[in-house]
């Protein structure tokens, strides 16, 4: 790797992550998937997995450590907020906004791979990128960077209730508002054998409320869900309370 080559790591790690790397191998390491590796044997390079598995550690740590200090709740509740916040699409939504897509080096195969599979992709050099740091700068460099890139996202989880299982909240509000349990209709599936996309309708008392698209008939019917709690929501202020406060100040634990 050039200095030019180089320099785009190091100019990232700075304005995007806020530190200069000591090793910035490190860095270019997260950002490498295997496919890159066995396609560029001769080169003798690492790929990220071993950063990813600790990284996720680190990340789970630190999330873990803020929910129960911050928080009184049961520990089912926290699970649930903690799988929300650092699941595969909550960490390719940092990967986003972080930008760190045109550094990851991939396959050729890969790099005109599926939206879902760039998501997976980035969203396990996020955790990497964690582990990267903390092995660079240490668990309080770690932490602020998690801080800044996922634990900002606990408000509108909160707000939103996005951390619950969609189908079962809507069978609630359901039967809490209109005293009936809500149907899944299939209404469309497309596209070949190994590839179809399913459209799913949720059915309230006889009505249409909403329809969701997926890669599975299970996937389609949980965003026709979430469609239909928003509906709801918008619908009925009511049946939306935040009752989830912190016990402490509004600010990260330091």
């Amino acid at each position: 790797m050039n200095n030019e080559q180089l320099n785009r790591y190091r100019s990232f790690a700075k304005d995007k992550l806020g530190l200069e790397f000591n090793d910035i191998q490190l860095l270019i390491t997260a950002l490498t998937h295997r496919s890159y590796v066995n396609e560029h044997r001769s080169l003798n390079i690492d790929h990220n997995e071993r950063l990813e598995f600790l990284g996720d550690a680190v990340l789970e740590l630190v999330t873990s450590d803020y929910l129960f200090h911050n928080y009184d709740q049961p520990e089912g509740i926290m699970t649930s907020w903690r799988a929300a916040l650092v699941n595969t699409e909550a960490n390719a939504s940092a990967a986003e906004r972080l930008g760190y897509l045109p550094l990851v080096r991939l396959s050729n195969g890969e790099k005109n791979g599926s939206e879902r599979a760039r998501h997976v992709i980035i969203a396990d050099c996020y955790e990497a990128i964690i582990g990267a740091i903390y092995l660079d700068h240490g668990y309080a460099e770690a932490k602020r960077f998690i801080e800044n890139n996922t634990l900002i996202k606990l408000d509108e989880i909160l707000e939103s209730e996005s951390w619950r299982d969609p189908k079962s909240h809507l069978q609630e509000l359901s039967q809490h508002i209109d005293g009936v349990t809500p149907t899944y209709r299939l209404i469309k599936e497309e596209g070949p054998d190994h590839s179809k996309i399913f459209t799913i309708g949720v059915v309230i008392n006889g009505h249409l409320k909403a329809t969701g698209v997926g890669h599975s008939k299970q996937e389609a019917q949980v965003n026709a869900a979430a469609a239909a709690i928003r509906r709801y929501k918008s619908e009925n202020p009511e049946a939306h309370s935040s009752k989830y406060r912190r016990k402490t100040s509004t600010s990260p634990r330091q």
